[in-house]
């Protein structure tokens, strides 16, 4: 079995890279891909650990963006195999994105000091390495002990309708699926049960998206129900679109996720779907070379 969407303490886990590669390998997975949000460090240092422990390892990427048909909604694109020294524009690119997520930091941090909160960028990017988000200001929090948890922080601060939020300046998902694309990469939409898409309009968006440079469909995931991975195994079908899936492991930031086997067992993802996600890599790297 295998899990195609981890995240380290590069992002928002908790476990560092070296860390996650040792339960990948008590956990019995045959590979791995570190998909952190917006950035490729956590993969980078795992490379050598991966290697050693014989564990095949995947460079994955998690890059928010927004979705038109949802007035703006925060849709989450998964990029796969770009460890092959992705072009300087791209670089640019991510660096304009992580501007962002800094900046949206700034802002959050302000909204809490006034609430009263003794809360600090400085602080908090110490919880977060190379990319710092929500769940970093709701660990701080609970450090501090103005909550109990994580949950509480989310619920009482931090959550989309809550005091302390502020949403953040994403890149489009057009914009976003043709960088990955001209790059080499392979762009899938994550757990497309999170849009809050009617039924009946998910068949065509994710039919657009596909006409923008989409590659594949997040199938298998840990808020996904048996019900809901089969429907979109068969819109994957029906668009051509290649099967994807993983846990989302974030470590204690998300305890009722287990690496490689989702909530209550309900991720199972078989290698044939890697060697079927490489294949099409491998195509997408010849169109880039040729128009290069």
């Amino acid at each position: 079995m295998i899990d195609l969407h981890t995240h380290t303490n590069y992002s928002d886990g908790t476990d560092s890279p070296a860390e996650l590669i040792k339960k990948a390998r008590l956990a019995g997975l045959r590979a791995i891909a570190i998909t952190d949000h917006d950035t490729l460090e956590g993969y980078r240092v795992a490379v050598e650990p991966a290697r050693e422990a014989d564990l095949e390892l995947v460079c994955g990427i998690e890059i928010s963006t927004r979705l038109r048909e949802k007035s703006g909604r925060s849709t989450h694109l998964l990029a796969y195999f770009l460890e092959h020294s992705p072009p300087s524009s791209f670089d640019a690119w991510l660096a304009r994105v992580q501007a962002a997520r800094r900046e949206r930091n700034h802002r959050m941090v302000r909204k809490l000091q006034d609430l009263h909160f003794d809360v600090t960028l400085e602080a908090v990017e110490g919880l977060g390495r190379s990319i710092t988000g929500r769940v970093h200001f709701a660990r701080l929090l609970r450090d501090q002990g103005h909550v109990a948890s994580i949950d509480e922080a989310f619920a009482r601060y931090l959550s989309d309708d809550a005091p302390a939020f502020v949403p953040m300046d994403e890149p489009s998902i057009e914009d976003a699926l043709a960088q990955v694309r001209s790059s080499g990469g392979v762009p899938v939409l994550a757990h497309p049960v999170r849009l809050g898409l009617a039924i009946p309009d998910e068949e065509p968006i994710f039919s657009r998206l596909k006409d923008l440079g989409l590659m594949g469909l997040e199938v298998y995931h840990s808020d996904h129900d048996s019900a809901t991975a089969a429907r979109y195994l068969g819109l994957a079908r029906l668009l051509s679109l290649s099967v994807t899936g993983g846990s989302d492991y974030h470590g204690e930031a998300k305890p009722t996720v287990r690496l490689g086997t989702g909530r209550k067992m309900n991720v199972q993802v078989p290698y044939p779907i890697l060697t079927g996600l490489r294949a099409r890599s491998a195509h997408t790297n010849e169109l880039t070379i040729s128009h290069s």
